[in-house]
């Protein structure tokens, strides 16, 4: 058995006052208590603070954090998964007794035994912190899946929590944590992940069985699970290949090697939209139907979305338009699906970046650019697509696992030659991905959703959703406030009122100087339009007029 956690950590070391610093963790630790709703502990070792907000999903008695080595003379605090732990407990240098049936508790040794050089062989989404007491390292997955700030004390102490609500009354100065990275006092911030593709434009050929079996080992890997679970399901092309694989394997336990049957062999799939028409939910329902899912569907109406919209900035911790306006209907749909008992989804989050499936990759004026770009928007999904999955579910204590951001499935995808993503009118965006999955014999999904084209998420729940967020935000914000938007706001100056709306919500809530700068917006490159919605780009607009 293994216990996983989808958590909240709070680490306060290196402090002046280590009593005065405990009194703070209880105080604020319960801002992150919705990430962790099943149990709290904390632990003092020296000056050090560790405290722990815990979403338990298995072994409820054993898997409390932190989590300590025999001897009591390490502590650990992380949120997260470790997908290869049984390989890597295998592979320790000493042999351990284990303490618990956590899939984390193999950092700890593992850290004993060699610092930092173990980064590179987990598989895992993670941020975590273990010190023993005189040092201490922090570090964050590749991509960032697990969100993690960092913040710096008056009294010279070097804060770590995984949402900015934790440090922002405390700390003078708060950053986003590098995903990729690990920190140590002795060596400061250090990259551990720096994949080749980061750098070189990679030549290699393109080979479908390769792409297709990396996926499946990265769904399985992430099938990890003890609780009743299931599937985002837009009826898009990304969210239905994830849910085409996961009820491939669902029927047994990939725990014992698909041995036994599985706990919950039924997978439940979920879908938001403004009407029963929308174009998300006629999609999944036509997917949810092929695969057999026990299906979901969710409608919002445009009040609810909009009285969402401060709670959702809250969670959120972000100003960005695309960010805000598609986190609306998954942090409604995530409330409604906890209200089903259910603790883990799988979705489709990262695909886009990896193939250039986004409209505006239309433009992109060679392969090498197109490759740039791809990993441009794979760097920076922190900043966007992996911190609204994470904390519009997290929100209501459900974990979310994105299998396309698996650490072998990017290299995989990542490092053949880019002219083989490029789209023309012959081949449609992440041709492919579908081609990879179109297996006629024992088919994945429907031709009609294989090839269905992209609508982004805040697009698909209804076109009308983006449309009335727009005016009402231009309802709150006045002419003559908005034309002083850059002495308010030099900083990302909105450009938008819906922007300056967001803005302004922001700033409320998180009254720090250096709040701001944790926060990167972003806008379609290589096109005329500045307007983040997919619907804004002219061959998205072509296609739907023609229908």
């Amino acid at each position: 058995q293994t216990n996983h956690k989808m958590c909240g950590i709070l680490a306060i070391l290196q402090a002046a006052d280590v009593q005065a610093a405990r009194a703070r963790a209880v105080t604020l630790a319960p801002r992150l208590r919705h990430r962790g709703p099943d149990w709290s502990g904390i632990h003092v070792m020296k000056n050090n603070v560790f405290a722990h907000e815990r979403l338990a999903i298995v072994d409820l008695d054993s898997g409390a954090q932190p989590l300590l080595n025999k001897e009591q003379t390490t502590a650990l605090v992380v949120n997260g998964e470790i997908y290869n732990h049984k390989e890597l407990e295998a592979g320790l240098k000493k042999p351990r007794q284990f303490l618990t049936h956590s899939d984390c508790e193999v950092l700890l040794y593992l850290w004993e035994d060699e610092g930092a050089d173990f980064l590179n062989r987990v598989q895992g989404d993670f941020a975590f912190v273990v010190s023993n007491g005189d040092t201490f390292m922090a570090a964050r997955d590749p991509i960032g899946v697990c969100p993690l700030y960092m913040g710096w004390g008056s009294d010279g102490s070097i804060w770590f929590s995984s949402e900015m609500k934790a440090l922002i009354s405390d700390c003078v100065k708060i950053e986003v944590f590098p995903p990729g990275s690990y920190y140590t006092p002795e060596k400061g911030m250090q990259q551990y992940w720096h994949p080749k593709w980061f750098d070189v434009v990679p030549t290699e050929p393109f080979n479908l069985t390769h792409l297709r079996e990396a996926f499946e080992t990265s769904v399985i890997r992430r099938l990890m699970c003890d609780v009743p679970y299931g599937v985002l399901l837009s009826g898009g092309l990304d969210s239905s290949l994830v849910a085409s694989v996961v009820v491939r394997y669902a029927e047994k336990r990939m725990e014992d090697g698909f041995e036994t049957r599985a706990w919950w062999p039924r997978v439940h799939s979920f879908c938001i939209g403004l009407t029963k028409d929308s174009p998300d939910h006629k999609a999944a329902r036509e997917v949810a139907k092929f695969l057999g899912t026990a299906h979901h569907e969710f409608v919002f109406s445009v009040q609810d979305g909009l009285d969402a919209i401060e709670s959702v900035i809250y969670h959120l911790e972000t100003y960005d338009v695309t960010t805000i306006r598609a986190s609306t209907p998954m942090f409604l749909m995530s409330r409604k699906i906890k209200a089903l008992g259910v603790k883990m989804v799988l979705s489709g989050e990262g695909s886009d970046e990896i193939f250039g499936g986004y409209l505006y990759f239309w433009n992109a004026p060679n392969a090498e650019e197109l490759h740039k770009e791809t990993v441009r928007r794979v760097q920076r999904l922190h900043t966007s697509d992996c911190l609204r999955a994470n904390k519009s579910t997290a929100a209501f204590g459900v974990e979310i696992r994105v299998p396309f951001l698996d650490r072998d499935f990017l290299d995989a995808a990542m490092s053949f030659d880019p002219a083989e993503k490029m789209p023309t009118k012959e081949r449609m965006e992440k041709h492919l991905l579908r081609k990879a999955f179109d297996t006629p014999d024992r088919p994945y999904l429907p031709d009609s959703v294989l090839w269905r084209q992209k609508e982004q998420f805040s697009d698909g729940v209804g076109y009308s959703w983006i449309d009335e967020l727009k005016k009402t935000c231009e309802g709150h914000v006045s002419d003559a406030v908005f034309a002083h938007r850059a002495e308010l706001y030099p900083h990302n100056t909105p450009q938008t009122k819906e922007a300056f709306y967001f803005r302004s919500i922001f700033e409320r809530l998180f009254p720090h100087k250096s709040a701001v700068n944790t926060v990167l917006t972003w806008t379609p490159t290589w096109s005329k339009s500045t307007d983040p919605s997919g619907r804004a780009q002219t061959v998205h607009l072509a296609a739907t007029t023609s229908e």
